[in-house]
């Protein structure tokens, strides 16, 4: 497997492009599925969750082609041929599983492999699945797969559900664009993404009102038409890279940000000591020499501080003036890039859904295994600000969710080298 060296290089400088959004892409590729004309995609990343999910629908007769060197798509389902989506496919990505709702809501049945579970957590799609039952469909779990059907077709239902979830948000909203009647979606997920797809709904005709909000309408209408969409910047990478100079020092640019994206983090980098500011292109982060300070943060939904931005906001405490305490209330099992830390010189003490972490004068190179994505780049962040050589293994996860990673540090002075396995 490829690994990542990292040498800590001081400061930063320089500006970073910010790639669209891996999560809202997902999602609206799963879309295509509601409609019988092409939907057109940009600002498409070049990812390999994307290439995945590309997979996932051609095996059900939607027609994928890929523009703008990866960085556009055209995607036509004028016939879906195949309704059943494998566990070999839906195993790899997650977001697979929002195939479910485009596919009953437009062809009254799917079958789909449940997702299972994954590094971080359990993830169950309970709240997917109740949803769906209240709009009147008739699901069964048979060896593994989710049976869903609806002959007569969704009917629109006031669904209130108990916590709030991205993924069953959007599975239930594409499923009730074309139901019959009017659906209310209540302590609905409120993220950019969320939004961003609900936009794109409403540009292929759906009729939609409140996304951003805990209230959501959909009437649902006959049928979908093709569009062209931009999909919007990622705010993960986003806050990524804004961690990066907070780290290692130094000013960087990130091209195409907005702070309306990431305000939770802006908020805690400047009680931190950071400065974030906007740009004429996006937004600039710059570290003076004052040392950062410590602060606590606790993951919450949508506009909180977000659960896949906790690895990296760990990496920037380690080498923070004081102690903070990190709260993770969204997913279990958030917390192993912890003991990677670690071994990189980092007091971190975790109890259950809490780490506690005492800031040291010099983080040290060592080996280190990443565990899942966002754990991945927090130690290449840690690299940064390390004395001597870290060594990342297991860095596959990286490519599911940052293009071009090594390149975009590199061009701000990073010593980040992908190393290739034989």
């Amino acid at each position: 497997m490829d690994s990542i060296v990292v040498t800590g290089n001081g400061a930063l400088s320089g500006a970073i492009p910010i790639a669209g959004a891996k999560n809202t892409c997902l999602k609206l590729m799963c879309a295509a599925l509601l409609g019988d004309e092409p939907l057109t995609l940009t600002n498409v990343p070049n990812l390999s969750d994307v290439k995945t999910l590309t997979s996932l629908l051609e095996s059900l007769g939607c027609e994928v082609a890929s523009l703008q060197n990866g960085h556009a798509m055209v995607l036509s389902a004028s016939e879906v041929t195949n309704r059943v989506a494998h566990y070999d496919i839906v195993r790899k990505l997650r977001a697979s599983f929002n195939v479910l709702g485009p596919l009953i809501g437009r062809c009254g049945e799917a079958v789909v492999s449940l997702p299972g579970g994954c590094a971080i957590g359990a993830r169950k799609v309970d709240l997917h699945l109740d949803a769906l039952r209240a709009m009147g469909a008739d699901i069964t779990l048979e060896e593994g797969y989710v049976h869903a059907s609806a002959p007569r077709g969704l009917k629109g239902a006031e669904i209130a559900f108990p916590f709030v979830s991205v993924g069953a948000t959007e599975n239930t909203m594409c499923a009730a664009v074309l139901a019959k009647g009017t659906t209310v979606l209540k302590n609905a997920a409120r993220e950019p993404d969320t939004v961003a797809l609900a936009d794109c709904l409403r540009a292929m005709g759906a009729d939609i009102e409140g996304a951003g909000t805990d209230e959501v309408v959909i009437r649902g209408v006959d049928r979908l038409h093709g569009t062209t969409h931009r999909v919007i910047a990622d705010r993960i990478e986003l806050g990524t890279y804004m961690i990066a100079p907070a780290i290692a020092g130094g000013s960087v640019e990130l091209i195409g940000g907005e702070r309306r994206l990431v305000g939770a983090l802006a908020d805690k980098l400047e009680e931190a000591g950071i400065e974030v500011a906007d740009s004429v292109r996006g937004l600039t982060v710059r570290r003076g020499n004052a040392p950062v300070k410590s602060v606590d943060v606790t993951t919450a939904p949508f506009p909180g501080f977000p659960t896949d931005l906790q690895a990296q906001m760990m990496a920037l405490m380690c080498t923070a003036e004081g102690t903070s305490v990190l709260e993770e209330t969204i997913f279990e099992n958030r917390f192993m890039h912890a003991p990677e830390l670690i071994r990189m010189g980092a007091e971190i003490d975790v109890h259950g859904g809490h780490a506690t972490v005492t800031g040291v004068d010099q983080l040290k190179g060592a080996p280190v295994m990443a565990t899942d994505l966002r754990a991945s780049v927090s130690l290449i962040l840690a690299g940064l600000a390390a004395e001597g050589e870290t060594v990342v293994s297991r860095v596959y996860h990286l490519d599911r969710g940052y293009e071009r990673l090594e390149d975009k540090l590199r061009s701000v002075g990073a010593l980040v080298e992908r190393v290739r396995a034989e």
